[in-house]
Protein backbone atom coordinates (compact mmCIF):
# COMPACT_ATOMS: atom_id res chain seq x y z
CA UNK A 1 0.00 0.00 0.00
CA UNK A 2 2.84 2.37 0.90
CA UNK A 3 4.53 1.61 -2.44
CA UNK A 4 1.28 2.41 -4.28
CA UNK A 5 0.93 5.74 -2.47
CA UNK A 6 4.56 6.57 -3.19
CA UNK A 7 4.14 5.79 -6.89
CA UNK A 8 0.98 7.93 -7.00
CA UNK A 9 2.82 10.85 -5.42
CA UNK A 10 5.63 10.56 -8.00
CA UNK A 11 3.05 10.41 -10.79
CA UNK A 12 1.32 13.59 -9.61
CA UNK A 13 4.68 15.33 -9.21
CA UNK A 14 5.66 14.25 -12.71
CA UNK A 15 2.41 15.59 -14.17
CA UNK A 16 2.97 18.91 -12.41
CA UNK A 17 6.35 19.24 -14.06
CA UNK A 18 4.99 18.31 -17.48
CA UNK A 19 2.13 20.83 -17.17
CA UNK A 20 4.45 23.78 -16.51
CA UNK A 21 5.64 25.64 -19.60
CA UNK A 22 9.31 25.54 -20.56
CA UNK A 23 11.68 28.14 -21.97
CA UNK A 24 10.90 28.77 -25.64
CA UNK A 25 7.27 27.61 -25.44
CA UNK A 26 4.58 29.69 -27.15
CA UNK A 27 0.97 29.94 -26.00
CA UNK A 28 -1.88 31.52 -27.98
CA UNK A 29 -5.21 32.56 -26.51
CA UNK A 30 -8.68 33.91 -27.19
CA UNK A 31 -10.85 35.67 -24.62
CA UNK A 32 -14.13 37.44 -23.92
CA UNK A 33 -14.76 39.87 -21.07
CA UNK A 34 -17.20 42.22 -19.38
CA UNK A 35 -15.86 45.78 -19.05
CA UNK A 36 -16.54 48.45 -16.47
CA UNK A 37 -15.09 51.72 -17.80
CA UNK A 38 -14.89 55.31 -16.64
CA UNK A 39 -12.79 58.49 -16.86
CA UNK A 40 -10.98 60.53 -14.22
CA UNK A 41 -8.75 63.61 -14.00
CA UNK A 42 -5.05 63.67 -13.15
CA UNK A 43 -5.81 63.70 -9.40
CA UNK A 44 -8.01 60.63 -9.77
CA UNK A 45 -11.25 62.57 -9.20
CA UNK A 46 -14.19 60.88 -10.85
CA UNK A 47 -17.53 62.66 -11.29
CA UNK A 48 -18.85 60.53 -14.17
CA UNK A 49 -20.70 57.25 -13.88
CA UNK A 50 -19.21 53.95 -15.00
CA UNK A 51 -20.29 52.35 -18.26
CA UNK A 52 -20.66 48.62 -18.95
CA UNK A 53 -19.28 47.14 -22.18
CA UNK A 54 -17.36 44.09 -23.36
CA UNK A 55 -14.07 43.12 -24.95
CA UNK A 56 -12.81 40.48 -27.36
CA UNK A 57 -9.14 39.55 -27.36
CA UNK A 58 -6.43 37.44 -28.93
CA UNK A 59 -3.10 36.89 -27.17
CA UNK A 60 0.31 35.36 -27.60
CA UNK A 61 2.92 34.59 -24.95
CA UNK A 62 6.56 33.59 -25.28
CA UNK A 63 8.01 31.80 -22.21
CA UNK A 64 11.54 32.61 -21.05
CA UNK A 65 11.21 30.06 -18.24
CA UNK A 66 8.46 28.20 -16.38
CA UNK A 67 7.87 31.39 -14.35
CA UNK A 68 8.36 34.30 -16.75
CA UNK A 69 7.08 35.18 -20.20
CA UNK A 70 6.23 38.18 -22.33
CA UNK A 71 2.59 38.45 -23.35
CA UNK A 72 0.96 40.65 -26.01
CA UNK A 73 -2.75 41.09 -26.65
CA UNK A 74 -4.92 42.60 -29.36
CA UNK A 75 -8.20 43.71 -27.76
CA UNK A 76 -11.41 45.17 -29.11
CA UNK A 77 -12.24 47.33 -26.08
CA UNK A 78 -15.50 49.16 -25.33
CA UNK A 79 -14.75 52.13 -23.08
CA UNK A 80 -16.34 55.45 -22.19
CA UNK A 81 -18.58 56.71 -19.40
CA UNK A 82 -22.25 57.18 -18.54
CA UNK A 83 -24.35 60.28 -17.76
CA UNK A 84 -22.07 62.79 -19.45
CA UNK A 85 -23.26 65.96 -21.19
CA UNK A 86 -23.43 66.94 -24.85
CA UNK A 87 -24.70 70.19 -26.36
CA UNK A 88 -27.76 69.88 -28.61
CA UNK A 89 -27.56 72.65 -31.23
CA UNK A 90 -31.21 72.14 -32.22
CA UNK A 91 -32.63 72.79 -28.74
CA UNK A 92 -29.76 74.94 -27.36
CA UNK A 93 -29.50 72.81 -24.19
CA UNK A 94 -27.09 70.27 -22.72
CA UNK A 95 -28.33 66.68 -22.91
CA UNK A 96 -27.38 63.83 -20.56
CA UNK A 97 -25.83 61.02 -22.59
CA UNK A 98 -23.44 58.06 -22.49
CA UNK A 99 -20.16 58.33 -24.38
CA UNK A 100 -19.25 55.11 -26.18
CA UNK A 101 -15.57 54.88 -27.18
CA UNK A 102 -14.35 51.77 -28.98
CA UNK A 103 -10.63 51.06 -29.09
CA UNK A 104 -8.19 48.53 -30.45
CA UNK A 105 -5.84 48.12 -27.48
CA UNK A 106 -2.40 46.50 -27.63
CA UNK A 107 -0.84 45.75 -24.22
CA UNK A 108 2.65 44.21 -24.02
CA UNK A 109 3.24 42.77 -20.57
CA UNK A 110 5.67 40.79 -18.47
CA UNK A 111 3.81 37.70 -17.24
CA UNK A 112 4.83 36.03 -13.98
CA UNK A 113 3.52 32.49 -13.38
CA UNK A 114 3.33 31.29 -9.79
CA UNK A 115 1.86 28.56 -7.61
CA UNK A 116 2.97 24.94 -7.32
CA UNK A 117 1.78 24.11 -10.86
CA UNK A 118 2.24 27.66 -12.25
CA UNK A 119 -1.54 27.91 -12.69
CA UNK A 120 -1.65 31.47 -11.35
CA UNK A 121 -0.27 34.41 -13.31
CA UNK A 122 0.26 38.12 -12.75
CA UNK A 123 1.03 40.53 -15.60
CA UNK A 124 1.88 44.21 -16.04
CA UNK A 125 3.17 46.48 -18.78
CA UNK A 126 2.33 49.38 -21.10
CA UNK A 127 -0.55 49.51 -23.57
CA UNK A 128 -1.48 51.67 -26.54
CA UNK A 129 -5.06 52.08 -27.72
CA UNK A 130 -6.35 53.27 -31.11
CA UNK A 131 -9.81 54.85 -31.35
CA UNK A 132 -12.05 53.01 -33.83
CA UNK A 133 -15.17 55.08 -33.29
CA UNK A 134 -16.80 57.34 -30.70
CA UNK A 135 -20.42 58.42 -30.37
CA UNK A 136 -22.98 59.55 -27.83
CA UNK A 137 -26.01 57.42 -27.01
CA UNK A 138 -28.70 60.13 -26.79
CA UNK A 139 -28.23 62.07 -30.05
CA UNK A 140 -26.33 59.38 -31.96
CA UNK A 141 -23.63 61.86 -32.98
CA UNK A 142 -20.20 60.83 -34.23
CA UNK A 143 -17.83 62.55 -31.78
CA UNK A 144 -14.59 60.83 -32.83
CA UNK A 145 -12.98 64.12 -33.90
CA UNK A 146 -13.19 65.33 -30.30
CA UNK A 147 -10.93 62.54 -29.04
CA UNK A 148 -7.25 61.80 -29.59
CA UNK A 149 -6.62 58.90 -31.96
CA UNK A 150 -4.32 57.13 -29.48
CA UNK A 151 -4.39 56.37 -25.77
CA UNK A 152 -1.44 55.26 -23.61
CA UNK A 153 -1.32 53.71 -20.17
CA UNK A 154 -0.55 50.78 -17.88
CA UNK A 155 -2.14 47.34 -18.27
CA UNK A 156 -2.18 44.84 -15.41
CA UNK A 157 -4.02 41.69 -14.41
CA UNK A 158 -4.16 38.46 -12.46
CA UNK A 159 -5.61 35.13 -13.56
CA UNK A 160 -5.87 31.38 -13.08
CA UNK A 161 -5.56 28.60 -15.67
CA UNK A 162 -7.44 25.26 -15.66
CA UNK A 163 -5.81 22.48 -17.64
CA UNK A 164 -8.01 20.53 -20.07
CA UNK A 165 -5.17 18.55 -21.64
CA UNK A 166 -1.47 19.02 -22.46
CA UNK A 167 -2.23 21.64 -25.14
CA UNK A 168 -5.43 23.36 -23.99
CA UNK A 169 -6.21 25.40 -20.88
CA UNK A 170 -9.14 27.55 -19.82
CA UNK A 171 -8.59 30.76 -17.88
CA UNK A 172 -10.41 33.32 -15.76
CA UNK A 173 -8.80 36.68 -15.07
CA UNK A 174 -9.17 40.23 -13.84
CA UNK A 175 -7.72 42.68 -16.36
CA UNK A 176 -7.23 46.40 -15.72
CA UNK A 177 -6.08 49.45 -17.68
CA UNK A 178 -5.15 52.88 -16.32
CA UNK A 179 -4.60 55.64 -18.88
CA UNK A 180 -1.74 58.14 -18.68
CA UNK A 181 -2.73 60.52 -21.50
CA UNK A 182 -5.57 62.99 -22.03
CA UNK A 183 -8.25 61.41 -24.23
CA UNK A 184 -9.61 64.76 -25.53
CA UNK A 185 -8.18 66.46 -28.61
CA UNK A 186 -8.69 69.92 -27.09
CA UNK A 187 -8.94 70.28 -23.33
CA UNK A 188 -8.29 73.53 -21.44
CA UNK A 189 -8.86 71.90 -18.03
CA UNK A 190 -7.33 68.96 -16.22
CA UNK A 191 -6.21 65.95 -18.25
CA UNK A 192 -9.02 63.38 -18.56
CA UNK A 193 -7.89 59.75 -18.66
CA UNK A 194 -9.43 56.38 -19.42
CA UNK A 195 -9.86 53.70 -16.79
CA UNK A 196 -11.15 50.19 -17.37
CA UNK A 197 -11.64 47.02 -15.34
CA UNK A 198 -12.62 43.72 -16.93
CA UNK A 199 -13.44 40.17 -15.90
CA UNK A 200 -12.48 37.75 -18.67
CA UNK A 201 -12.74 34.08 -19.58
CA UNK A 202 -11.12 32.23 -22.45
CA UNK A 203 -8.89 29.45 -23.73
CA UNK A 204 -5.13 29.02 -24.19
CA UNK A 205 -3.46 26.77 -26.76
CA UNK A 206 0.14 25.58 -26.48
CA UNK A 207 2.13 25.29 -29.71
Amino acid sequence: MKKLLLLSAFAVFGLSNVNAQDSGDIELGIGLGLNLSNVSDIQGNNNAKSKIGFNLSGSGEYYFSDRWGIKAKLIYDQKGWADGFIYNVDTDVNVITDFKLNYLSVPVMANWHFGSNRNWYLNFGPYIGFVINAEDSELGLDVKEGFKSTDFGLAFGIGYKFEINDNIKLFVEYDGQSGFSDIFEENAGDSIRNGRSSFNVGALFSL
